[in-house]
């Protein structure tokens, strides 16, 4: 019977882990870019083009503005004679000096911050002023998450 040197078996072994470090490297994983920005020129604003995986992982919703219905919505204060519609609360973002915006889709996976005055807030509805014309969608379930998006928090 032929015995073996066990200090062979321990340099064959750490030999065998080594080789996959000698080959070309990987490309890391963190090339896939989930948000493109991009500044809207002549304005503060960006347009956000998310990938499908990241509108699936942020668990994006988009709701529909709505007009107003008149039975539901209180008589309008001050200047807002007009037709008013309505949003999600979840749609509402406000920014450090308290100003109010919607995140709205102008296009399939694009997304723009829009500025929106709120007449008054009724439990999980908003009765705007001005804002995203009726039928436009305005994102509700991550919202906030491209406003992270769009200032590049946490980068």
């Amino acid at each position: 019977m032929q015995r073996t040197n066990p200090w062979v078996v321990v340099v064959l072994f750490i030999a065998a882990v080594q080789l996959p470090a000698c080959g070309p490297d990987a490309p890391p994983d963190d090339h896939i870019v989930p948000a493109l920005i991009e500044p809207i020129e002549g304005s503060d604003l960006s347009r956000l083009t998310l990938t499908a995986r990241a509108i699936e992982r942020l668990g994006l919703e988009t709701f529909p503005v709505q007009e107003a219905d008149p039975a539901v919505v209180r008589p309008a204060t001050g200047d807002g004679d007009g037709p008013r519609t309505v949003i999600p609360y979840a749609a509402v973002l406000y920014d450090a000096e308290g100003h109010t915006w919607a995140y709205v889709s102008t296009e399939n996976r694009v997304f723009v911050r829009h500025a929106i005055t709120i007449e008054y807030i009724e439990g999980n509805m908003v009765v705007l002023t001005d804002g995203p014309e009726v039928g436009v969608e305005v994102v509700g379930a991550g919202a906030a998450e491209l406003y992270g998006a769009e200032f590049e928090v946490g980068h």
